[in-house]
């Protein structure tokens, strides 16, 4: 199963969209923001980025659910810098230092190069984490890797706060859509992550990587996946994600064969972890909100996906645990 931007290659077709891509950043609208910003002459929008690539660490990642992972890990290039601005940003070193991120900025032609030393350690995929606010250079680097002989299946591991306007140009070229879909009320999305109307964004970016993917998820003879939607719910304290809204929603207006991947790792972390204003995430979620997220899965009849074990899962972010030790079990062993 070929990934699917060598299609586009092959019909001479892929550097038309990286070019249409590339427009978007004259006047900044590659995400909601809409900043207006011309990066293309490295004018700085919002999200702190300018015309070339972050990229703060690649590496065979081995901590994705198993059809990513797989046994010679996924390839993670994670991005710096982000557009939300997550009070409890697990990776806030990364996403919210932009002055330190700017020593990071690379090449085109190295970002292909760093898909390319990944393919050759092994790889299943190359995965993309934080990839919004850098889609066009994504997509060149992309096209260059590939005219040098780079066939991975692609990963856009997002938080959702997606132009569709984007997504609909890189139909073709991602070949697995893996977005966190973070609350089911844009007040918290204000609140928490410092953008507006992150529900409505969110999930109309969603529904159209539905549209390109539909519900089924493709994999190869290896058992990993290979092209595909699997939409990530992170469960919070106190119920501010309201993952039942979120599950509902994605069972009503896409299909209860979505697949899922529930996720139990939140800890506080950030200014969620020091500042008195988001005193209602300064705790993990307890045993008690997992269950109750797990038992709404078999509820609404959700038949896909993934889950994080609690213990391990709470347990993930001691030093003397690993990647590897962060287990996810099947949705239907559940039920």
């Amino acid at each position: 199963m070929n990934a699917r931007y060598l299609t586009l290659l092959a019909e001479n077709k892929l550097e038309e969209r990286v070019l249409a891509l590339e427009e978007l950043l004259r006047s900044c609208t590659v995400c909601p923001k809409d900043c207006g910003n011309d990066r293309l002459n490295d004018e700085i929008a919002a999200c702190y980025s300018g015309r070339l690539p972050i990229v703060s660490s690649y590496t065979a990642h081995f901590g994705e659910e198993p059809c990513l992972s797989g046994s010679n890990g996924a390839g993670n290039i994670f991005f710096g810098n982000c557009n939300l601005r997550c009070v409890y940003c697990q990776n806030y070193q990364i996403s919210q230092t932009w002055k330190t991120q700017k020593k990071n900025e690379v090449t085109h032609e190295r970002l292909a190069e760093m898909m390319l030393e990944l393919q050759a350690k092994g790889v299943h995929n190359i995965g993309f984490v934080s990839p919004t606010h850098f889609a066009p250079q994504m997509a060149r680097g992309i096209l260059l890797a590939a005219q040098q002989g780079l066939t991975l299946p692609i990963v856009y591991n997002t938080n959702a706060y997606d132009s569709v306007e984007v997504l609909r140009l890189l139909d073709g070229i991602v070949d697995i859509y893996l977005p966190d879909l973070k609350y089911a009320d844009s007040d918290a999305g204000f609140q928490y992550s410092k953008v507006r109307d992150y529900k409505e964004y969110a999930r109309a970016a969603i529904k159209e990587m539905h549209r390109q993917m539909g519900d089924t998820l493709e994999f190869g003879e290896d058992g990993l996946l290979k092209r595909g939607l699997m939409i990530r719910l992170l469960v919070l304290p106190n119920g501010i994600a309201d993952i039942e809204s979120n599950l509902r929603w994605i069972r009503d207006e896409l299909s209860p064969k979505t697949a899922i991947s529930l996720m139990a790792q939140y800890y506080a972390t950030n200014k969620a972890a020091t500042d008195d204003r988001y005193i209602l995430l300064s705790r993990r979620i307890s045993e008690g909100e997992w269950f109750e997220a797990v038992s709404l899965l078999e509820d609404l009849g959700m038949e896909e996906g993934f889950m994080q074990e609690y213990e391990s899962a709470s347990h993930y972010y001691r030093p003397d645990f690993t990647d590897a030790e962060k287990p996810f079990k099947d949705i239907r062993d559940f039920q």
